[in-house]
């Protein structure tokens, strides 16, 4: 019989990802969503029969932070994130045989805005605002659980890069028009992991029974937003990037319905707990990341 893993919110880019490696390794993937033809999350009863002997829990669930932050929109964030978490952890208390190991997913948002050192598990700072109260939260609602035994880990995520979907895709269309330059000051730090080492780092995770809390899953060398953008430049073989102001960053992100956070906040990450454990990154240099996930495209 197939060991079985769970994925919450397992419908977006990550969770389409972690799908797929986990069901070509021989595991019976079971996706918690909204959506059709899966275990649904108004569902007490499914949930609590899809984590009975699972070997472990991935939380994605959350509604995208890609839009502008009025009040219907930050409610829904936070209640996708929080909500949901309370809701697994509640249906966890109720199994018989309950999964090894729950990762719950947080952000490195939760950071405050760094361009003068960069956050560690062990001495980063926590910063302020609607973001940062979210991920807090989640945090917060998710380590209310103990369970006698289901290990919990964090992940304070950076920003993920991969082929088919998040930031890359946007940034690439800025590069085709000729608008890949810094945006803002360009000193902004951008701290991100290849889709394949968060990957990596969940299975590494699950294989070290003795690891839990929380752990900063990003790249080890983060870079800043001009060299971001040079990089792709490189790699999209672009010559020229017109830089974007911040201004115009702003009229921008209204037009499309965003916000510039997402490009203007310092988040300087490091993957303190991950390096002291062991774990080998595929792909620590963004370089390399862009060079495999711009290839043939």
């Amino acid at each position: 019989m197939k060991q079985k893993i769970v994925i919450a919110g397992g419908t977006g880019f990550v969770g389409q990802y972690l799908t797929e490696k986990f069901t070509t390794t021989g595991y019976e993937v079971i996706i918690i969503s909204r959506q059709q033809d899966h275990v649904h999350w108004g569902d007490t009863t499914s949930i609590i029969n899809a984590l009975e002997n699972a070997v472990m829990l991935i939380n994605l669930a959350g509604k995208s932070v890609d839009c502008r932050y009025n009040e219907k929109n930050k409610k829904e964030i936070f209640d996708s994130r929080v909500n949901t978490t309370k809701a697994l952890g509640e249906a966890i208390v109720q199994c018989k045989n309950p999964p090894a190991l729950w990762i719950n997913s947080s952000t490195a948002t939760i950071y405050r805005h760094a361009e003068d050192r960069p956050m560690t598990e062990s001495t980063g700072e926590i910063g302020s605002g609607f973001s940062v109260n979210v991920a807090t939260n989640w945090e917060k609602t998710f380590f209310s659980f103990h369970f006698p035994a289901t290990r919990q880990v964090a992940l304070r995520m950076a920003i993920v890069l991969g082929k088919n979907g998040g930031v890359v895709t946007p940034i690439k269309n800025l590069v085709r028009f000729g608008l890949g330059g810094r945006q803002g000051s360009g000193k902004q730090m951008f701290s991100w992991i290849h889709i394949e080492d968060l990957y990596n780092a969940i299975v590494f995770l699950q294989q070290q029974p003795e690891l839990n809390g929380i752990f900063n899953t990003a790249a080890p060398n983060p870079v800043n937003n001009k060299t971001l953008m040079q990089l792709f430049r490189k790699n999209m073989k672009i010559r020229i990037g017109l830089p974007t102001p911040e201004w115009l960053l702003k009229f921008g992100a209204m037009i499309i319905k965003t916000e510039t956070e997402l490009v203007l906040k310092s988040r300087w990450v490091i993957p303190e707990r991950l390096l002291q454990s062991g774990f080998v990154f595929t792909y620590p240099v963004l370089d390399e990341a862009l060079k495999d996930i711009l290839t043939g495209e």
